[in-house]
C-alpha cells in the first residue's frame, strides 16, 4: 500500500490547511496537493495527502472515507499511480 492518498468529493471552500489539520489526527501529514483550476485558482474538489506511514494512511482510509467533511461525504482511498500514456487514447491528440 502506498502512503499516498487521494480525496474526493471535497466542499470548494477546503483549504489545504483545513484538510492537514483533519488528516494529521491519524499521523504525520507529510504533504497536501489540493488541485485547482489553472484558469481560476478554485479548487477542483479533490487531491493528494501523503501521510507519515502505511499505517496511518490506512487509519485515515479507515476513519474518514465516507464521513461527512463541511457537507460533503469525502472519498478517501490510495491513489493510484498516472498512467504512463496521459490519460488520452495513447497519449494521442483528439
Amino acid at each position: 500500500m502506498s502512503r499516498k492518498l487521494y480525496v474526493g468529493n471535497l466542499a470548494y471552500s477546503v483549504t489545504e490547511t483545513a484538510l492537514s489539520n483533519k488528516f494529521s489526527e491519524f499521523g504525520t501529514v507529510e504533504s497536501i496537493n489540493l488541485i485547482t483550476d489553472r484558469d481560476t485558482g478554485r479548487s477542483k474538489g479533490f487531491g493528494f495527502v501523503e501521510m507519515g506511514s502505511e499505517a496511518e494512511a490506512k487509519a485515515a482510509i479507515a476513519e474518514l472515507n465516507g464521513v461527512d467533511y463541511d457537507g460533503r461525504a469525502m472519498n478517501v482511498n490510495e491513489a493510484k499511480p498516472k498512467n504512463a500514456s496521459g490519460g488520452r487514447n495513447g497519449g494521442g491528440q483528439w
